[in-house]
C-alpha cells in the first residue's frame, strides 16, 4: 500500500472507522469495536495505535490523524470544547498530547445550542461534509440514528439544531418493554405510514396506542413486522409533529444510507416534504478531508 499521507477517523460511542488517506483518496479502511463507551481517556492512544499498525511503518512522522465524533467527549480521549451556533462547521480541531511522537492527534469540536439546550458530536461533520459539495444548499438536514438530529442551515452556517431521542426511546420499547414479545423482525409500510399518522394527528393518545400493539398481537395475530413497523411509525410520527418547524416548505436532506434514512425519507414523502437522501459514510470523510485541508 502507498504510504498514507494522513489518517481520518470517525470515533463513534460503539464503534471507530479509520481511513489510510492520500489527500481525498481512501488507501485503505479499517473498523473497530473500541468506541468511546469500551475505553477508559488512557486507552486511546493504544486503541488507535492497534488500529493503525503496520501503515505507521511507512507513514510520515508525526503522521496527521484528523478525528471526528465521541473521542472528543468529556468522558473521551481528549475533551474537543463545543461551538455554539450560529456558526460555520469547525474544522480546526483540539490538540492532543499523545505518548508516542508518531503520531499528531487532533479532534474536532462539536456544536452547542443555548435556548433550547442542545448538543451534537459527529453529526457536525457529516453537515461539513454534505456542504464541501453542496456549498450553496439552504435548508434543512435530518440525520437520523439513535439521537436524530435536524439541521437548520442557511449561508453556510449551522442555524439552529433539534435532537429528538426517537431511536433510543424505539430500542427501549421494542427490547425492554412488554412490547418485546410482539416486536419481531419484519416490517410492513402501511403499517409505518398509518403509525406515522398517528404519531402525527393524536399525540395524546400515543401511550395507549402502544399498549394496542401488544393487544392486537394478542388477540389478532396481525402480520409479521406489523407491531415493529407500527411502533417505529408512531415514534417517528410524535417526531414529525415536534420538528415541523424545521422541515415544513424546506427543502429537505436526509443523511441516511440505510433502513432507518429510508423509512425518515418515507414519513416525510407522506406529509408531502422536498425530501431526498444522501449516504453518511460518503460525508463524514468528506468533512474529515475538509479538516486535513484547513490544517
Amino acid at each position: 500500500m502507498t504510504a498514507p499521507e494522513w489518517i481520518a477517523v470517525d470515533w463513534g460511542t460503539s464503534h471507530v472507522r479509520v481511513w489510510a488517506m492520500n489527500g481525498a483518496t481512501i488507501l485503505a479502511r479499517r473498523d473497530s469495536d473500541q468506541g468511546m463507551g469500551r475505553l477508559h481517556a488512557s486507552e486511546f492512544e493504544a486503541a488507535l495505535l492497534t488500529l493503525l499498525g503496520d501503515w505507521l511503518d511507512t507513514a510520515p512522522v508525526p503522521l496527521p490523524v484528523v478525528i471526528c465524533g465521541m473521542a472528543g467527549a468529556r468522558q473521551g480521549w481528549h475533551e474537543a470544547p463545543y461551538i455554539p451556533v450560529p456558526c460555520e462547521v469547525p474544522v480546526h480541531g483540539v490538540a492532543v498530547p499523545t505518548k508516542d511522537a508518531r503520531l499528531n492527534v487532533r479532534i474536532l469540536p462539536g456544536l452547542s445550542q443555548a435556548k433550547p439546550a442542545d448538543v451534537m458530536r459527529g453529526e457536525e461533520t457529516q453537515i461539513g461534509g454534505f456542504l464541501a459539495s453542496q456549498a450553496d444548499f439552504d435548508g434543512v438536514l435530518c440525520l437520523p440514528g439513535t439521537h436524530t438530529k435536524w439541521a437548520h442551515i442557511s449561508a453556510r452556517e449551522v442555524v439552529s439544531f433539534r435532537t429528538f431521542m426517537t431511536g433510543e426511546m424505539f430500542a427501549l420499547l421494542s427490547q425492554q418493554s412488554v412490547l418485546r414479545f410482539s416486536t419481531a423482525d419484519g416490517w410492513d409500510k402501511a403499517a409505518f405510514l398509518d403509525g406515522v399518522a398517528d404519531g402525527m394527528g393524536r399525540p395524546a393518545g400515543f401511550a395507549a396506542e402502544l399498549f394496542s400493539l401488544r393487544a392486537r398481537d394478542l388477540l389478532e395475530d396481525p402480520p409479521k413486522g406489523h407491531a415493529r413497523a407500527r411502533l417505529s411509525g408512531l415514534l417517528i410520527g410524535l417526531e414529525l409533529a415536534g420538528s415541523r418547524p424545521y422541515w415544513l416548505g424546506q427543502d429537505v436532506v436526509v443523511l441516511s444510507d440505510d433502513s432507518l434514512g429510508q423509512a425518515y425519507v418515507a414519513a416525510l414523502d407522506a406529509q408531502g416534504a422536498v425530501v431526498r437522501s444522501a449516504a453518511t459514510e460518503g460525508v463524514t470523510l468528506a468533512g474529515l478531508v475538509t479538516a486535513f485541508k484547513a490544517g
